[in-house]
């Protein structure tokens, strides 16, 4: 035993100590910045969308460009861009504070007032309602003069950030921007769009992003909505009672029964596993790689034989798994308080605040020893199978070929991982728990169901059960695959290995 250990760490030493350890450990806040950056990157890289619209209506565009208006003005004040203050104008910055700390209830009544001259009633204070009176000209009218690249600075969700429209109606002249690739696209409304969709067209070149036709035609339909609303002689208390959507409150129970209301930080908690999993999958590949990959070089160098002259292959064995292990424990915990680091210490560092508090959804106690005793349980379990393989192979590409029946059980995992996220407790989650290649995955995945303890305890001596049996099978393989040399066998030979007894084992060569 004091061998095996003394192999470990010399197994153990040898990896931390080469750039390829450093650089895996310093990969992580890498990927998190990249995971972080890369969408806000590629979506601030996105080139404004123009387009035309010919209103054969009359009065249907105007009416959806005063909606456009009024929605962009509710972003100024929902999610004001920080720092910008300075560029809003006197006499509204001195009031901007105390309108974005109005409730969300009121900010449609505050464009109301704004744009429609609808009077403030009591809800606002003394002080806002004179604002209002004296001010909502001014701030209509410098929100409308105001360039699309103006609002852009005030909130990224600002329409004119992503679509922009052009005067030109001309149909040859629209023709001939589209196929010269000056123009994205150009609507046509019908004459009378509030009856039917007669005449209403989309012409564009590009028929695979269909945002710039989803955003419009929903302009349309609140447009049709509230006109169809107004002929019908519907007033308007009572068309905003039609119009008001039904939603149902999210509520989860305590383990007292006791009910509690639903946040993001809860759905989040409820798909960390999702990322969990993903996160064990990478560790227990990469680590199980690098045994392979230490076994067969020095296998190929004929350091094993050296080694062998002082220890038995089964101690080998043994070392070599529990130094690797030790090695992934260490870029484990490594990546673990860099995430953890990545997500509470750099919005300090840097002033901002996420909206989901995802510090608690990581350092939550019940996904971390989980993923740390699924880490263990299942790094053993695919070393045993791997090395028993890889110790009969000479090179890499050999191995490649050996192990690929074990990488297809690895990949099962990752394409369940929505499906199971989704329903964690279902049939095919629980059946998929009771494999022992899936189990520490899948029960995982299911972390946030979370299981019953019977499932628990009833995988683990499963898993547990089949980790001893691929040890004394890997060890059956490794005592005489080590040494072998020339072709490796196929897995007929090596069951006939399997079958053989071990005191008339000798190495194939």
């Amino acid at each position: 035993m004091n061998r095996m250990f003394l192999i470990a760490q010399r197994e153990y030493l040898e990896n931390v100590r080469t750039k390829g350890f450093w650089i895996g450990i310093l990969m992580m806040p890498l990927v998190l910045i990249m995971i972080a950056l890369v969408p806000i990157l590629v979506e601030s890289t996105r080139s404004t969308q123009q387009y035309a619209v010919i209103d054969e209506s009359g009065e249907t565009l105007q009416a959806v460009d005063r909606a456009i208006l009024r929605r962009d003005f509710g972003y100024l004040i929902t999610n004001f861009a920080k720092g910008q203050e300075d560029h809003l104008p006197p006499f509204l910055a001195t009031h901007f504070p105390e309108l974005r700390a109005l409730p969300d209830d009121l900010i449609e009544n505050v464009i109301d007032i704004i744009f429609e001259g609808k009077v403030a009633d009591d809800s606002y204070s003394k002080r806002l309602r004179h604002f209002f009176d004296l001010e909502s000209v001014n701030i209509r009218k410098w929100w409308q003069n105001l360039t699309a690249e103006d609002k852009a600075r005030f909130s990224r969700r600002m329409s004119t950030n992503d679509y922009v429209r052009i005067s030109e109606e001309n149909l040859d002249i629209l023709n001939q921007m589209i196929r010269d690739g000056e123009l994205f696209a150009y609507f046509v409304i019908g004459p009378n769009p509030v009856e039917s969709n007669q005449g209403a067209r989309y012409v564009s070149n590009n028929l695979t992003d269909r945002d710039l036709e989803t955003w419009f035609r929903n302009q349309i339909n609140l447009y049709v909505r509230d006109r169809k609303l107004t002929l019908s002689n519907i007033d308007d208390e009572t068309a905003a009672w039609i119009n008001e959507a039904f939603s149902f409150e999210g509520v989860k129970l305590d383990e007292d029964g006791s009910e509690e209301q639903v946040d993001e930080t809860d759905i989040a908690r409820q798909w960390a596993p999702v990322a969990f999993v993903y996160f064990l999958w990478v560790s227990i590949l990469i680590n199980t790689q690098m045994l392979i990959t230490n076994t067969i070089e020095e296998k190929s160098n004929k350091l094993i034989e050296v080694l062998l002259s002082s220890v038995s292959p089964i101690t080998l064995m043994g070392g070599k798994i529990v130094g690797i292990a030790a090695t992934g424990l260490t870029l484990v915990f490594a990546w673990l308080l860099m995430a953890l680091s990545f997500f509470v210490g750099l919005p300090l560092l840097i002033g901002i605040e996420l909206p989901i508090d995802l510090s608690m959804v990581l350092a939550d106690p019940s996904f971390l020893l989980s993923f740390l005793m699924y880490f263990l349980l299942g790094y053993l379990l695919y070393a045993a199978l791997l090395v028993g393989l890889g110790s009969m192979c000479n090179n890499l590409k050999e191995a490649q070929n050996l192990i690929l029946p074990v990488q297809l059980i690895q990949m099962v995992p990752i394409l369940l991982m929505v499906p199971i996220g989704r329903d964690p407790n279902g049939t095919l989650a629980q059946t998929l728990s009771y494999i022992p290649p899936l189990t520490p995955f899948v029960m995982m995945n299911r972390a946030a169901g979370p299981p019953t303890t019977i499932e628990y305890v009833v995988t683990t001596l499963l898993l547990v059960i089949s980790i001893v049996a691929a040890f004394w099978l890997a060890a059956k393989i490794f005592r005489v695959g080590i040494l072998m040399t020339g072709k490796p066998p196929g897995f007929i030979e090596i069951a006939k290995l399997l079958r053989t007894p071990v005191v008339s084992q000798t190495p194939l060569r």
